[in-house]
């Protein structure tokens, strides 16, 4: 009787300090959710500035993003081995995946911040204006769906996937009026290039988003939901 009891409490302690953990993966991932959207917010900036120290400063940051996502691989792969319940576990793998794609989305931030510093001591191109509000739509995006995070709201997840159309309508916009521009104006190529290069980087971060509307759901309710 004391082998058993013993056994279940040694469980229980163990469950506990799971929990623990979990806690502290969901505070990483949030973490680098808000890393990322300073860099968003400064390789725009730098980019439309024409700051060559901020594009900079945002490319170095981004070892910081990298650096959460080791300890955020570290901590659940310390955490997994433990006794756990099939939803405990699922939310670590869950929240492993999302910090895999919030590192990938602060890649496409340094992309964009180099492609500021290239850009920054040639003319700017009148379609230039329009980046902002691609950057803005997914900025919104990624603070919405921290806060579907932070809530555990799957239905609020899927109704910040179902606003990526604005995201890409956006981007299809700015890449069709750079194309045009650079069909027009041979000195425009590299420039225009560039902020094709720019708005794809943006649209990645959208597709990103809906992955991470898709992976909450998931780590909520065990289902598999195409949002895409």
């Amino acid at each position: 009787m004391s082998d058993s009891v013993d056994t279940r409490s040694a469980r229980a302690s163990a469950v506990t300090g799971f929990d623990a953990q979990l806690q502290r993966l969901r505070d990483l991932v949030l973490t680098m959710g808000d890393e990322v959207d300073r860099a968003m917010t400064r390789a725009t900036t730098g980019l439309v500035e024409r700051d060559v120290d901020l594009c900079a400063a945002v490319i170095r940051d981004d070892a910081r993003v990298n650096a959460l996502l080791v300890e955020v691989r570290t901590l659940a792969f310390e955490a997994l081995p433990h006794p756990a319940e099939p939803p405990q576990l699922r939310e670590a793998l869950g929240l492993l995946h999302m910090a895999s794609e919030l590192e990938r989305m602060g890649d496409h931030c340094a992309s964009i911040a180099k492609s500021g510093r290239e850009l920054a001591n040639l003319p700017p191109l009148s379609t230039h204006i329009d980046l902002p509000q691609l950057s803005e739509a997914c900025q919104a995006q990624v603070r919405d769906i921290l806060s579907a995070l932070i809530a555990r709201d799957v239905d609020r997840a899927r109704a910040i996937a179902a606003r990526d159309d604005r995201v890409n309508r956006i981007h299809h916009r700015i890449v069709d009026d750079l194309i045009q521009l650079m069909t027009e104006d041979g000195d425009a190529v590299f420039r225009g290039t560039k902020l094709i290069m720019v708005a794809q980087n943006f649209e990645r971060i959208g597709d990103r988003v809906t992955n991470l509307a898709e992976d909450l759901i998931f780590l909520e309710t065990g289902q598999i939901e195409e949002l895409g």
